[in-house]
């Protein structure tokens, strides 16, 4: 029993190990997470700016536009209108036209310039934008990947792990078996505080390994407990290998013939208990079909696992 208390213990320690490290993975996963959303904020600001600065350069370009038609329609109104000093204003108008030509090409040029500056600059960024998603959608992918193979081996763990627990009540339950001991070593001697753990009440009588035969038949009880005042009898059924829905059947088939071995339990609510060392969690659902208490042995304690079930 202290080789196993301690397998178990050295298990728990292990699988306490194992959340930790799942625990400081998904910690690390949502700081990633948290940088990620800044970056994002930070490039919906630049984003905003640009936009903004970009409307701005349109409505200052807007402006010019207009100013530029209003100066041709004065300069066309008074070119009409005046003769006298023709030649001098339009040798004065090409000289400020040429002028102002230049200063548009230049200005045309400061343009493609800024033009082709922005067109590089964002054809850089949008590039650096690829390469970061590209390294990031790596790591994340990398990152799921281990992730999985963190999840995989955790259930095989998990599956070994309870597939060699399984294995040693069944080989514990075994030995019990043939030693004869089971019912009289492990469930009579708790039976009683089990029942008043989860009924809330005490047994007046608990018989164990009670034979009877009557008129050429015969059965046999492992536990029978009585409450008398309750009116209530606790009939268990322990089993070393309890995975076989025939031995369930069996004992089904024991509680209904009970009160004709037994006659003072027509006076008696009947209430089964099919119990072993450890029970799979599919004959665990076929008990609860069945209206069938489950009960293991788990620590030191008797455990009805499918209790809170078929009290509900």
């Amino acid at each position: 029993m202290a080789v196993l208390q301690e397998r178990v213990d050295r298990l728990e320690e292990a699988l306490m190990r194992l959340l930790y490290i799942q625990q400081k993975t998904e910690m690390e996963l949502q700081s990633f997470k948290q940088e990620m959303k800044v970056f994002k904020d930070e490039m919906q600001e630049y984003k905003e700016w640009s936009k903004k600065n970009i409307e701005s350069l349109s409505s200052e370009m807007k402006a010019l536009k207009e100013e530029m038609q209003e100066f041709k329609e004065w300069s066309k109104k008074n070119i009409e209108s005046l003769s006298v000093g023709m030649q001098e204003y339009k040798e004065w108008s090409k000289r400020n036209i040429e002028s102002l030509s230049t200063e548009m090409k230049a200005f045309k040029e400061e343009m493609q310039e800024y033009k082709e500056w922005s067109k590089k600059n964002i054809e850089s960024l949008s590039l650096e934008m690829q390469k970061y998603k590209e390294w990031s959608q790596r790591n994340i992918e990398s990152l799921s990947k281990e992730m999985k193979e963190f999840k995989e081996e955790m259930q095989e763990f998990k599956k070994w792990a309870q597939e060699s627990i399984e294995n040693l009540n069944r080989q514990w339950g075994s030995l019990a078996k043939k030693m004869g001991t089971l019912v009289e070593d492990i469930f009579a001697p708790s039976i009683d505080k089990a029942i008043e753990r989860y009924f809330g009440m005490s047994p007046d009588i608990i018989d164990t390994r009670k034979y009877i035969r009557k008129e050429g038949r015969s059965t046999e009880f492992d536990i029978l407990a009585l409450c008398e005042k309750e009116k209530k009898a606790y009939l268990v059924e322990v089993k070393a290998n309890p995975d076989k829905k025939e031995y369930i059947e069996d004992f089904l088939q024991k509680l209904k013939e009970a009160p004709f071995f037994f006659p003072i339990l027509q006076e008696y609510t009947l209430i089964g208990i099919y119990a072993a060392l450890n029970i799979k969690e599919e004959t665990v659902t076929f008990l609860t079909r069945k209206k069938l208490y489950a009960m293991i042995f788990r620590g030191d304690v008797l455990e009805i696992v499918n209790f809170e079930v078929l009290k509900a």
